[in-house]
């Protein structure tokens, strides 16, 4: 999306963005909840789990985490429900289930 005058969206200064553009301040991720966005959520079965790391490798948002048993499971305070990680799971161990509040 490179605007008028611009080669590419990267030189674009803040103030230059269309409306509509939601623009952070770099590196201030980390203070953003956005795991309140999401419908649902993932549930992680460990008995399907075979530890194989796809659901971590297809995260958008790099909300799963390896855990040092081998696991991977959902930063819930990042994951956003997307469920990609349920659609590439090779075993279906890993389920979408409504967000309860």
């Amino acid at each position: 999306m490179a605007m008028k005058g611009y080669k590419y969206p990267g030189e674009v200064p803040w103030n230059d963005i269309e409306l509509g553009a939601i623009v952070s301040e770099p590196g201030s991720a980390s203070f953003k909840r956005t795991g309140d966005w999401r419908t649902e959520r993932p549930e992680v079965d460990k008995e399907k789990c075979i530890k194989c790391g796809i659901c971590w490798l297809h995260c958008p948002d790099a909300a799963i985490i390896p855990m040092d048993d081998g696991y991977f499971l959902p930063e819930l305070y990042y994951c956003k429900g997307c469920g990609i990680c349920a659609a590439v799971c090779p075993t279906d161990a890993i389920t979408m289930i409504e967000e309860v509040e």
